[in-house]
């Protein structure tokens, strides 16, 4: 294997003696240069070699959305290192967290079809995006982790809970309005993968290679609903709650913006409206067989 090995040192996992072993693993079985450097310059510069991704859902979606614009998207298989903070796209994949297990996963060359969202300007989701109260308690905690550090998004969390009453959101799922605006939204959320944030399982039946998006709505805006809501979150039994609705579909609205997103672990806005269609079986990866 001719392999080209993207390190994102600004992920947020493991160190450098991880990123040596890895290294170590890969160059006893196969030809690899390494690049540190920006995913869309190595996608450009490297078109001979399978791109590994040593980092988390942002380097991943970075390198995937680079592919996309060069019309390389399915010139061959993406591999992946999980060493971000979250990595939750390797979690729905079965993809090793530790990293010299995952690199062994890389060298055993599996390839799987992955399905990937497309928005209407071109924008990407490889794991999933999630609008409303987690985008803004993110939002919320960005200016406090100098001095807070992990402890900053658990108070971004409070004060965006305390702070929000929801938001009048529109949605529609495969041309059907599921979401008039009627109620207000506490939290949104488009799910091609099973969990955000390190393992919290935001669309737990959600499948990465079934053509199909799982959309979650919570209308939990009241603040013992809110807390209710946390909880059953964490442990994936959020679908069963009566504030929530769980749809399942191709071409996902969701209208009634500004509203603070998150997409793949990146935080943007939604201004007023955006739509994500899926592709099915758009990309591929080097991940064990799917169960």
């Amino acid at each position: 294997m001719r392999l080209l090995v993207i390190c994102n040192r600004q992920a947020g996992g493991v160190g450098d003696d991880s990123t040596r072993e890895v290294l170590r693993l890969l160059r006893a079985e196969a030809d690899v240069q390494v690049c540190d450097g920006d995913a869309r310059e190595a996608a450009r510069s490297h078109d001979d070699r399978v791109p590994v991704v040593m980092g988390g859902d942002g380097s991943v979606h970075a390198l995937v959305a680079a592919l996309l614009e060069h019309g390389r998207l399915d010139a061959g298989p993406v591999g992946l290192i999980p060493m971000g903070t979250g990595n939750d796209l390797a979690r729905t994949l079965g993809i090793p967290l530790d990293p010299a297990e995952a690199a062994r996963v890389v060298l055993a060359g599996h390839e799987r079809p992955v399905d990937l969202l497309i928005d209407d300007d071109g924008g990407i989701v490889v794991n999933a995006a999630h609008l409303g109260v987690g985008a803004h308690a993110a939002e919320r905690a960005a200016p406090l982790k100098p001095l807070l550090s992990r402890a900053a998004y658990a108070v971004g969390a409070v004060l965006a809970g305390a702070g929000t009453g929801g938001w009048r959101l529109r949605i529609r799922v495969d041309g059907a309005q599921v979401c008039t605006g009627r109620r207000r939204v506490l939290m949104a959320g488009v799910g091609n993968g099973a969990t955000i944030g390190g393992g919290t399982p935001l669309a737990p039946a959600a499948r990465p290679d079934d053509g199909l998006a799982e959309v979650v709505v919570s209308y939990a805006t009241g603040p013992l609903a809110r807390l209710a809501f946390a909880t059953g979150l964490r442990r994936g039994r959020h679908p069963a709650r009566p504030d929530v609705q769980t749809f399942r579909g191709r071409r996902i609205t969701v209208a009634g913006g500004p509203v603070p997103a998150s997409v793949d672990g990146e935080l943007e806005q939604v201004a007023e409206r955006r739509t994500w269609i899926v592709r099915p079986a758009a990309w591929r990866v080097l991940a064990p067989p799917a169960s």
